[in-house]
């Protein structure tokens, strides 16, 4: 079969994890950057042509079947719609967006266009993360109850200087840009929330972000689930954790480690979840590391979805839910 063909937009950090496997799994065709030296280097590296305008990108390079979009956050739905104008599938990293209108306005391009908008969610790849759920599924658990997430990492001045991040404009908020992955799992397993209330403050940040850095939420879902979101980049020295615990009515479990990576307690009526496979590394970012490094599993299935009509792992709407629920919280904080 022949190798789909990749073009990506940001040459950043990121762009580099996307690069990577899309060596693996197709072929990178351009590359896109404002910053003409990241663009130059990341096409060097992947013998792909480099471009410092998306309309001429987008307008030579016709074999391109899908845009990787890899810019900052509140470039996502821009870049991701003059893509889907242009007639390519896009695969959009995290957070789909950093408005509900502009999520929405990604998802009606790309129905008008007849084109797959691919949603990053890698956290729902972690090896104790699919085990949870699949147990959920199969009603190990009984009822759930309730739910705490917690996210206790650390981003220090250094993180957030001469760049976009801290910004309210192109970063959004910490739960867009540190914690949506984390906040895609209580859709993805716990179903639609009633109401929520929230706390929030910029409590070591002052002067360096433009919006929070700690918050506390409480959650109440449709069917019943009591839920908390206990987060902050204040973690001393490093991250701490990222951990996710669900009781139920027969079972206990808590997904914990830097990054939901560990399976940390487990206590379910005849039934134990056992031999989980190594998961990835996080991703570095030199001082500092983020989520799970899932990209492989991504585009693994995003080339399933278009081959073999796969079904996807996660699509616009459910990136879209992220967006609205971090929407909501930010709503009552700001």
């Amino acid at each position: 079969m022949e190798k789909i063909k990749f073009g990506i937009i940001g040459c950043g950090r990121i762009a580099q994890r996307h690069a990577k496997h899309i060596s693996v799994y197709g072929l990178l065709m351009a590359v896109c950057d404002v910053d003409r030296t990241k663009a130059d280097s990341l096409a060097k590296a992947h013998d792909a042509k480099a471009y410092y305008k998306i309309e001429d990108m987008l307008a030579k390079e016709s074999d391109i079947e899908i845009i990787s979009v890899c810019t900052p956050n509140g470039l996502h739905a821009e870049h991701s719609i003059l893509s889907l104008r242009a007639n390519k599938h896009v695969l959009c990293e995290k957070p789909l967006a950093i408005s509900v209108y502009d999520a929405g306005e990604m998802i009606k391009e790309a129905e008008k266009a007849n084109k797959r908008l691919f949603a990053i969610k890698q956290n729902r790849f972690n090896p104790p993360v699919a085990a949870v759920k699949k147990a959920i599924d199969e009603g190990r658990f009984g009822k759930i109850l309730s739910i705490q997430l917690s996210c206790f990492w650390n981003r220090n001045e250094d993180y957030y200087k001469n760049s976009w991040k801290g910004t309210l404009d192109m970063d959004g908020g910490t739960l867009f840009t540190q914690f949506s992955h984390f906040i895609d799992l209580l859709y993805w397993m716990f179903g639609e929330i009633k109401e929520l209330e929230a706390k929030a403050g910029n409590l070591a940040h002052q002067e360096v972000i433009e919006f929070e850095d700690t918050g506390v939420v409480i959650l109440k879902f449709h069917n019943g689930v009591l839920g908390t979101i206990n987060y902050t980049v204040n973690s001393y020295g490093k991250n701490m954790e990222g951990s996710l615990t669900i009781f139920g009515e027969k079972g206990t479990v808590k997904i914990g480690g830097q990054y939901l990576n560990e399976l940390e307690y487990q206590n379910i009526e005849n039934f134990e979840i056992k031999d989980l496979p190594v998961g990835n590394t996080a991703n570095n970012y030199g001082q500092y590391q983020g989520s799970m490094s899932n990209h492989g599993e991504v585009y693994a299935n995003l080339i399933a979805v278009l081959a073999n009509n796969a079904t996807i792992s996660a699509n616009g709407y459910e990136g879209l839910k992220t967006v609205e629920i971090i929407d909501r919280i930010y709503n009552l904080v700001r």
